[in-house]
């Protein structure tokens, strides 16, 4: 009997088979992204020693005021934004884009975009 696969566990595979291919460097360290219902997430990170670098969040205290919703567009590319001027501020110029599993759509191609305006390489 074949079951389906949730949801869930099918974007951890796909995470995964991204994650054989891409890894975080100290010169270029790896910006993830996670994506709940009502939130967005992102951090860099570098994978040789497992030290998270900078992270940003629409629950950061710098974006809770100009927030009216953090599950839009909006909030991603504010997040966005946030984690690339906290790298830049840190000495970090080019990043390693882990999508997560999640289609590169919607908010996730929102972070990503409005990091590259901001400064980030990748």
């Amino acid at each position: 009997m074949i079951t389906k696969v949730k949801r869930k566990e099918a974007r951890k595979k796909v995470h995964m088979r991204i994650r054989r291919r891409v890894e975080g460097s100290p010169e270029r360290p790896r910006l993830c992204i996670y994506r709940s219902n009502k939130h967005i997430y992102a951090q860099i990170v570098d994978d040789t020693k497992a030290h998270t670098l900078v992270c940003a969040s629409s629950l950061d205290s710098e974006l809770t005021d100009k927030l009216k919703k953090t599950w839009d567009k909006g909030s991603a590319e504010a997040v966005g934004q946030l984690v690339a001027k906290r790298a830049i501020k840190k000495g970090i110029q080019s990043v390693v884009f882990d999508r997560g599993g999640y289609i590169y759509h919607g908010r996730v191609a929102a972070v990503a975009d409005a990091a590259r305006q901001s400064g980030l390489e990748f």
